[in-house]
């Protein structure tokens, strides 16, 4: 790579200064999952974009999944996965395995790798301080899925705490009800639901394609912005579909409940969540 001057260095600052000013003091909540978790140079490149949005003065709160780790658990303990409607199912025995793994694996380790990085973050899980109240999820067409909740309420308290104290809270989605129970919630509906109720200037949602495309083969057909009263269309259209239905309907509940922008990037371009927050043509697509 050609070492760039300090000339050069000093004018990536001057460009980024007026995106560093609008973010300073303004939270950001990042959905972090898919390739952007599992490759180690992308997880790297995710730590050190966080930690730096940290230091200039924006308040990231980072919301994760743990899909693939959670199967790999269930393999080893020789309990099947099973999928409803592209959720997995989640019985007694699958519950304790998302709990434990979501909450200590996954969590901590990203909680570590921060520190690494030089980031002071504090893992959290949506049963600390009751954060986030669930209740059982029904499918459209009445299906049980066990464990899985649809969030009732959120507290908001944990997380706008660890901000304060100058952490960088990472919340391991699972969530707890009335009576006790533990409920596995879809990272991307809590992180926009996280996102509205913190009132958040931006949710990013990383996933492992570029954005919504006209044409899902061709990356060259990126939507760079949509209009949430569109999404409707678009789906009639057949252009959102399939995985893509539940992650658009993230973004467009947390614009509608009040977050100001919300964008789907390639978790797979490195430094990504820097490209989309200190430059102007950002990366992805953003619903507003």
């Amino acid at each position: 790579m050609e070492k760039i001057s300090n000339n050069e260095k000093s004018q990536v600052l001057i460009d980024a200064l007026p995106y560093i000013q609008k973010y300073n003091n303004k939270i950001l909540v990042i959905k972090y999952g898919g390739n952007a978790m599992t490759n180690k140079e992308l997880k790297d490149a995710v730590m050190t974009d966080i930690v730096l949005l940290s230091l200039v003065g924006v308040k990231v709160v980072l919301v994760h999944g743990g899909g693939p780790e959670i199967s790999d658990m269930l393999k080893k303990l020789n309990i099947e996965s099973r999928f409803v409607n592209g959720l997995r199912y989640t019985d007694d025995a699958t519950v304790d395995v998302v709990k434990m793994v979501l909450s200590g694996k996954v969590n901590k380790e990203l909680v570590q790798l921060l520190a690494q990085h030089k980031g002071s973050a504090v893992g959290l899980c949506g049963i600390d301080g009751e954060m986030l109240m669930a209740e059982k999820k029904k499918t459209d067409d009445g299906q049980d899925l066990g464990w899985v909740g649809e969030i009732t309420k959120v507290n908001t308290k944990p997380i706008t705490d660890a901000l304060a104290n100058g952490n960088i809270p990472v919340i391991a989605t699972v969530a707890t009800d009335e009576e006790g129970n533990t409920y596995n919630i879809n990272a991307d509906t809590a992180a926009a639901r996280i996102a509205a109720e913190l009132g958040a200037e931006n949710l990013i949602l990383m996933t492992d394609i570029a954005g919504l495309l006209r044409d899902k083969d061709d990356p060259s057909t990126l939507i760079p912005e949509v209009n949430v009263s569109e999404v409707p269309f678009l789906k009639r259209q057949g252009i959102i579909s399939g995985g893509m239905i539940p992650k658009i309907d993230c973004c467009v509940e947390a614009v509608r409940r009040g977050v100001r922008k919300t964008v789907i990037i390639d978790g797979r371009v490195p430094h990504s969540i820097l490209i989309e927050i200190l430059s102007n043509e950002g990366i992805g697509t953003q619903f507003v």
